[in-house]
């Protein structure tokens, strides 16, 4: 009995070494992830120890020191918040008046689609949050689908849909030459894709070349897309942070939304309120009727819970303190002109200081476009030689963030650029 046990006992030890070394072997083939285009710039520039080195990628709002702002509106909610509400999970659908809220800001306060409950909704993990549960619902709905994305467009919306799995074409956009819209061949886009095709839109303050449709081009979009059956997904990640009016800067969808349209919308409280590590946003779908929202919104919910199970509660809970609040609000719609106005007021400075540097080159584009960047036209060679010679760090695209110009490096700034393209 003994031989019998210790025999039992190599073959086991046998078969765990053999089972360990098959376990060691799980994941050599897994590679390094290459670096976010758009992350890895900050990282670049926090290793770098010059003393005027500058910040041109962060997709992220900074005061004229370069300092991070949090909002006063978003401090006073805090304050009101705090030790009175528990810490219990939100439904999957979240919070529903962050929900309610936030459709007031983008179909309306008075909205009749409010009113008549036909409206879909679900509190997000921001605006990528929205714009993933959508994809993901596109797939299991809609499963021969594809999605138009323009060229081009937010780096990640490539990833979102391609991670849900849904096939995508692209459509004209910017018109590099004129470093304006490309109108012409964006509308021959719409009007050659297949009838009832999904298309991305930004709603305001493109990310990242800074133009928009003129009221009357979303106009003749509008129709267009109603010609074709074509379904409308926007992206509204700065509404009132662009122009720093919520109504103008919803424009594109209220043009939509009075031509019949049954629409999508990502909405996200990352810029124009702060809140980018509170990852608060709304996904909202328009449909026939209440009874259809309801069944939408259940599916909504069923994509959530395997993915988060349900949002978190803090950030939808200083939004709808603020929003529900007349005087915060007023305080908020205060607050997000001036950092609308700040960007605006630089974009005026820099092109300014380019044009005093001596430069040939028209620099019309940088107050022409909007929001918080500017797509300046340079190459990937040039914006190399701006990181290796002068320290300023931005995406290879040429893609300025202008809320990291100041009046303290402006100056400073415009001169680099003026080297790196007096050949061009």
């Amino acid at each position: 009995m003994a031989f019998r046990g210790m025999a039992s006992w190599r073959v086991a030890r046998r078969s765990s070494g053999l089972g360990a070394r098959w376990m060691s072997t799980w994941w050599r083939s897994v590679e390094p992830a290459p670096k976010d285009p758009i992350l890895g710039v900050t990282e670049a520039f926090l290793a770098d120890p010059s003393p005027s080195k500058v910040n041109v990628g962060v997709g992220a709002y900074r005061d004229d020191n370069g300092k991070p702002v949090v909002l006063e509106c978003v401090r006073e909610a805090e304050r009101r918040i705090a030790g009175k509400l528990n810490m219990e999970y939100l439904p999957m659908g979240g919070s529903g008046n962050m929900v309610e809220e936030t459709l007031k800001l983008a179909y309306g306060e008075d909205s009749e689609f409010i009113k008549d409950k036909r409206i879909a909704a679900v509190q997000s993990l921001s605006g990528t949050g929205a714009c993933r549960l959508f994809a993901d619902f596109q797939k299991r709905f809609r499963p021969d689908s594809q999605i138009y994305i323009p060229v081009p467009t937010w780096a990640n919306h490539h990833n979102i849909w391609r991670d849900a799995q849904v096939p995508q074409r692209t459509f004209h956009y910017y018109h590099p030459e004129s470093r304006g819209l490309d109108f012409a061949a964006l509308m021959d886009d719409i009007k050659s894709a297949p009838s009832g095709s999904f298309f991305l839109l930004h709603a305001c303050a493109h990310n990242p070349t800074g133009v928009d449709p003129s009221e009357e081009q979303w106009r003749e979009m509008s129709f267009q897309f109603k010609a074709k059956g074509h379904f409308a997904f926007f992206d509204m990640a700065y509404q009132g942070f662009a122009s720093g009016d919520p109504e103008r800067d919803a424009k594109s969808i209220r043009i939509f939304l009075d031509d019949g349209h049954l629409i999508g919308i990502a909405q996200s409280y990352a810029k124009n309120m702060g809140l980018y590590g509170q990852r608060v946003g709304c996904l909202s779908v328009l449909c026939e009727d209440e009874k259809q929202a309801v069944a939408v919104k259940s599916q909504l919910q069923q994509l959530a819970r395997p993915m988060y199970s349900n949002p978190p509660v803090h950030g939808a809970l200083v939004v709808s303190t603020i929003l529900g609040d007349p005087q915060l609000k007023k305080l908020w719609l205060k607050e997000v002109k001036v950092m609308a106005d700040r960007i605006i007021g630089m974009r005026t400075t820099l092109r300014e200081n380019l044009e005093n540097s001596g430069s040939a080159l028209s620099w019309e584009h940088v107050t022409k476009q909007i929001g918080m960047f500017c797509y300046s036209g340079m190459t990937p060679e040039q914006v190399d030689r701006l990181t290796n010679e002068f320290h300023i760090y931005m995406t290879r695209n040429g893609r300025i963030s202008m809320a990291g110009v100041t009046t303290g490096n402006v100056g400073y700034l415009a001169n680099a650029i003026h080297e790196v393209t007096k050949s061009a």
